[in-house]
């Protein structure tokens, strides 16, 4: 079912004809005297008239009015302002603002088995009024109860931190996983004719109980990482130091005496602590 234009007039010309109405059916009562016809006529305008205002409603902007003819869907008004339209027509309110939601944390395995905490928050709006009041029941608990079933069928998909270098992870690569939550939340929602303007998660962690463990495991990475920096940079000022040395004629170095010079360096500049000098008041070789 797609939505179409339902049938309404501008309401303030009608206000004049209705009150022009009720001002005929009026004289007709009060010059009936002993005529019954003329009485008759005039109650019948004037029930006519009062039924006509049945027909009065109000469009908000960006709202819309479904209108249904005894269950059956007549259109949907959505032009501003005092509308008249059929009186036998029911009609009911719709919102077609934009709105957002954020989901509750969210308890799920990532791809790796490991128990994460997610949740979004998805920025939504009705585009088709017919499709959304008629195709589900209540379509703002089916866009929350979709919304989080997307985010957790998502979520099962990626691991939370990216092992092999260019695979997408949902702590690493935010656009992608995002564009792909959007995605899902909107194959869910085409049949509600609600549209998915945006969806972003809004909160990611580790559970509880696996917590400290991860945190231990992203701290080891850390100090590997910064040691093997730490390294390559100490190999490369101790090479630089050899190096002058022997340009400059400063002091000459056997192979052994080379091997325990670079030792020491690499203790000075790889150490956790601040080394302690010792002077050597023998020669090198005692």
């Amino acid at each position: 079912m797609n939505e179409r234009n339902g049938f309404s007039i501008p309401g303030i010309p009608f206000v004049l004809a209705c009150l022009a109405l009720a001002a005929l059916g009026a004289w007709l009562v009060i010059t009936a005297g002993e005529a019954i016809w003329h009485l008759a006529a005039g109650v019948v305008v004037l029930g006519l008239a009062g039924f006509a205002l049945k027909g009065f409603f109000q469009v908000a902007p960006n709202e819309g009015q479904v209108l249904q003819l005894f269950g059956k869907y007549a259109g949907t008004a959505r032009a501003e302002g005092l509308r008249w339209t059929n009186p036998f027509y029911s009609k009911q309110r719709l919102s077609l603002r934009v709105r957002n939601f954020e989901s509750g944390k969210l308890k799920v395995n990532d791809s790796d088995g490991n128990p994460i905490e997610i949740a979004a928050v998805v920025v939504w709006q009705v585009f088709d009024s017919a499709e959304a009041v008629f195709c589900v029941d209540d379509y703002e608990n089916f866009v929350h109860i979709q919304s989080e079933s997307a985010l957790r069928q998502m979520a099962q998909s990626y691991p939370y931190d990216a092992r092999d270098e260019g695979l997408p992870a949902l702590r690493s690569h935010g656009e992608a996983i995002n564009d792909h939550l959007r995605d899902e939340i909107q194959a869910r929602l085409q049949k509600a004719g609600v549209q998915v303007i945006e969806a972003r998660i809004s909160h990611l962690a580790y559970a509880q109980e696996i917590a400290q463990a991860m945190l231990q495991r992203q701290q080891a990475g850390a100090i590997v990482a910064a040691r093997e920096r730490i390294v390559e940079g100490a190999v490369g000022m101790v090479g630089m130091a050899l190096e002058r040395l022997r340009a400059q004629g400063v002091v000459q170095l056997d192979e052994e005496r080379k091997a325990a010079m670079v030792s020491n360096l690499l203790v000075v500049l790889c150490g956790d602590r601040s080394t302690q000098p010792v002077v050597n008041a023998g020669t090198l070789y005692h």
